[in-house]
């Protein structure tokens, strides 16, 4: 039996998310295949081995309702898995393969990838340098740009240009034209979006958009459906059935992805099969271009005049909550859920093995 650390929370504006992703996956573990160390990080950064309850994970009920004991991931390669801190010492307990779990920045972007490498622990998902790309929005649109990927026009700021007058809105209301979407480089689940109908709301949207990063990014608004799809593998990918989205609010922000059940999940999407078809080989090449591994869920737009598939966005560890599109959308593709968990699991370790 293989040693398997999943880890989720973090410090994020997705917190709430990661915990309920992580009592899916935890949910459908092979026992027979991994014994599962569950930890959890707080949102203010304390990291706990959990020993508890899988159904507590939500709402942090996790941290009343099970054993905690300090502990983290060791980046010493000799220890190869985790350092608990025990009442009479330290004991370090060997992980064969690692399952983050965690949503947004400080998990999504590279930075928990960068641990695993170091620890030479194999990990689930993609590697530290196309997480990093793919967690930042201008980085992601400048490769698109690079290979060819078609995607709606874009401009960027960043909070010290605008600030000393290096750079200003008039420029990005020019070349866009209005509405405009605004969003921070680097925060995940739609948070800190915002859609700009004017210059005074586009000076709002920028101001909340700095509250989350330094770089924003402007894009311009695109009449299309809003559609994803699931890529699984390394270097060989297949993709899950092509999904859209229906969302509650104007736009698919967080609230509409985690809170508002009227958002309308469609599998397979509303579009032609051409379309799908295009948005699947789009997903693919998107996928590659930005190096990535494991798993990915792509978001495109399938324009409404003319059917052009344009990238709007990639997410390197989606959601896997039981409302969350990638699961579904593989599962549409016959892939059960506790199948993929399995699958990620040995892509890791023929990645890293």
């Amino acid at each position: 039996m293989k040693n398997l650390l999943v880890l989720f929370g973090g410090c994020s504006s997705e917190h709430d998310v990661s915990v309920v992703s992580a009592k899916s996956v935890i949910s459908n573990i092979d026992t027979e295949k991994y014994k599962v160390y569950m930890m959890g990080i707080t949102k203010d950064g304390k990291w706990y081995l959990y020993d508890g309850p899988v159904d507590a994970l939500p709402e942090d009920k996790w941290l009343e309702a099970g054993k905690l004991t300090k502990a983290f991931v060791s980046p010493d390669r000799e220890v190869h898995g985790i350092t608990v801190i025990r009442e009479d010492g330290y004991e370090n307990i060997r992980i064969d393969v690692a399952f983050p779990i965690l949503h947004g920045k400080n998990g999504e972007d590279g930075t928990i990838q960068g641990l695993f490498q170091l620890a030479n622990i194999p990990y689930v998902g993609c590697d530290m340098t196309s997480s990093a790309i793919s967690m930042d929005k201008i980085l992601t649109n400048t490769v698109a740009d690079q290979n060819g990927i078609a995607q709606a026009k874009w401009d960027y700021i960043t909070k010290y240009d605008f600030e000393n007058g290096l750079k200003d809105l008039k420029g990005v209301e020019e070349k866009l034209g209005y509405p405009i979407f605004v969003k921070p480089a680097n925060a995940g689940s739609s948070v800190g979006i915002s859609k700009a109908h004017d210059f005074d709301e586009l000076e709002n949207a920028l101001a909340l958009a700095f509250e989350h990063d330094t770089r924003v990014l402007f894009e311009e608004f695109i009449d299309g459906y809003e559609v994803e799809c699931a890529v699984l593998g390394n270097d060989a990918v297949i993709t899950g059935v092509v999904g859209q989205i229906t969302p509650a609010n104007e736009f698919y922000d967080y609230d509409a992805k985690y809170s508002n059940a009227a958002s309308i999940l469609n599998i397979p999407a509303l579009v032609s099969e051409n379309e799908r078809n295009l948005v699947a080989s789009s997903a693919v090449k998107t996928f590659k271009a930005l190096g990535c591994s494991g798993f990915s869920r792509v978001d495109f737009f399938v324009t409404k005049a003319d059917g052009r598939v344009l990238f709007n966005e990639i997410n390197t560890i989606p959601g896997f909550t039981n409302i969350s599109m990638y699961p579904k959308m593989i599962e549409a593709a016959g892939i059960s859920y506790s199948e993929l968990c399995d699958r990620l699991i040995t892509l890791a370790e023929e990645k890293w093995g």
